[in-house]
């Protein structure tokens, strides 16, 4: 039987995951020079986070092999499938007993898995670049969301009707490098002129900021999720996909091991991995009953919404299915076009070679 742990989280009403910043990277140098094997909580940046104090190799009781995972935030529709191989025992099946956690941080997970403190990790397809810019050693094992769920949003009725008519105009973004970015990219690539956006860090308060009019666009709302929430509250949004105004096409979401725990335990990600490509096609052929597994395990702090993560899974399985490529594909030019935006929009610390920064099982 698989366990499932929460740590505690300090949970953000619209807290989306945040660029890996170059001072939280560097911080994270003694961790992998000395601290891979300690069970301290600093070693995550927050003691809020309740550490794997167990890596690759454990064992638990009953002779199954232990991995840790943790997400990228409090339990959505985008981890039905994790929740779907603990239910119908895939995990099981594998010889696999798997812990899942949550971090204090949207950053914690790719940080914790790099220093070994957890054995895999949701992330981001940038996020790894960037990290590896940094000559963090992690490595994407599987692509789970396939295409953006960030798209910029307009107010339904404020006239705006693409991108580049944001010129001149507020727009709010989430505290995230990558995210003004893309923004830039896609106003320029709609004949905009980026250089007189008025850009406004409104932190977690997109929602807000949006409905309130104090800004004109948002950037780093979800699809999936702010979106949903602005319109059952009575504002609706235009929004606009990055990849049709000059942003590449990347992965939302991924599956994040180190280095070292590919070299200790590919295969029992191999195996993992198995587990939960016949989670998603549960998930794929029972949708309510996936969504009835992941209501029982929502957060108390962040308690779900029956409607709205019902609506998310409907948006998510058509941007989670690899087509005529089993769950979990990853594309070698997706990466490489990734790659070359954010070392062209100056978001890479060094250069990366992006072979060696994901693997296909």
């Amino acid at each position: 039987m698989t366990t499932i742990r929460y740590t505690r989280y300090l949970y953000h009403a619209i807290s989306r995951p945040a660029m890996l910043l170059s001072a939280l990277l560097l911080c994270m140098l003694p961790v992998l020079a000395g601290c891979a094997n300690t069970n301290s909580p600093a070693a995550s940046g927050s003691p809020a986070v309740t550490t794997a104090t167990s890596g690759a190799g454990a064992e638990a009781k009953d002779g199954a092999h232990k991995l840790t995972i943790m997400l990228d935030w409090y339990p959505n529709a985008v981890h039905s499938f994790l929740y779907a191989a603990e239910a119908e025992g895939y995990f099981a099946a594998e010889g696999l007993e798997v812990e899942i956690q949550m971090p204090a941080d949207t950053n914690d997970a790719l940080k914790l898995v790099a220093a070994g403190k957890v054995d895999l990790a949701l992330s981001y397809q940038p996020q790894v670049l960037m990290a590896r810019g940094e000559q963090i050693p992690v490595k994407s094992i599987a692509a789970l969301v396939r295409h953006p769920l960030n798209h910029l949003m307009v107010a339904a009725d404020s006239g705006i009707t693409r991108p580049g008519e944001l010129s001149g105009r507020q727009a709010g973004y989430s505290s995230v490098p990558l995210y003004e970015a893309m923004l830039n990219t896609m106003v320029k690539s709609d004949g905009g002129d980026p250089s007189s956006l008025k850009l406004v860090d409104v932190g977690f308060e997109l929602i807000p900021a949006l409905s309130t009019g104090r800004v004109d666009g948002i950037m780093g709302g979800f699809i999936n999720h702010e979106q949903l929430i602005l319109e059952q509250e009575g504002h609706p949004v235009r929004s606009f996909n990055p990849v049709d105004y000059g942003v590449p096409d990347y992965y939302e979401l991924v599956l994040v091991a180190s280095e070292q725990g590919l070299q200790d335990s590919q295969g029992f990600y191999q195996k993992f991995v198995d587990a939960i490509r016949k989670g998603q096609q549960y998930v794929a052929g029972h949708p309510d009953e996936a969504l009835k597994l992941l209501l029982a395990h929502q957060e108390d702090t962040a308690p779900l919404d029956e409607k709205i993560e019902k609506r998310s899974l409907e948006i998510l399985l058509p941007l989670m299915d690899a087509g005529s490529q089993p769950f979990g594909y990853q594309d070698s030019a997706s990466w490489e076009k990734v790659n070359q935006w954010l070392s062209e929009n100056g978001l890479l610390a060094g250069e990366v070679d992006v072979k060696n920064a994901f693997i296909n099982f």
